[in-house]
């Protein structure tokens, strides 16, 4: 796991609104959510609660890779993309239960592995 460069870590604590999380299903037809259950680790790792996933679970379940968007409020966009592992207990599991808000129903903890990230149309890792 990369750990994450900190320009990312800067802008992460400078975001503004809700990021995207964008999967692919098996023919390759997007899908993009908004999250506001997600926490982003300086070891490379995103973990996003499952309050609400249809799409999203079934994409996950088939394969994809993901990707989220988050924007700061100086209005600078930044993408991580990676591959995805889907836990329903465990660890991550439990970690993302402590987080998340307890209104939603926290069924399972996305984590999203960072390989690459993006500001805008530059490579940053």
């Amino acid at each position: 796991m990369s750990k994450l460069p900190e320009v990312i870590c800067r802008a992460w604590e400078d975001r503004e609104g809700p990021p995207v999380f964008a999967t692919a299903d098996k023919n390759g037809i997007p899908n993009a959510i908004y999250v506001t259950s997600i926490k982003l680790s300086a070891e490379g790792k995103a973990v996003i609660a499952n309050n609400f996933f249809q799409k999203t679970r079934a994409n996950i379940a088939a394969g994809s890779k993901g990707a989220f968007l988050f924007i700061t409020r100086e209005g600078k966009s930044y993408q991580l993309k990676g591959s995805i592992d889907y836990f329903e207990s465990g660890a991550n599991y439990e970690d993302m239960k402590k987080w998340a808000d307890p209104q939603y129903p926290r069924v399972g903890a996305a984590v999203l592995q960072i390989e690459e990230a993006y500001s805008g149309g530059d490579k940053i890792m």
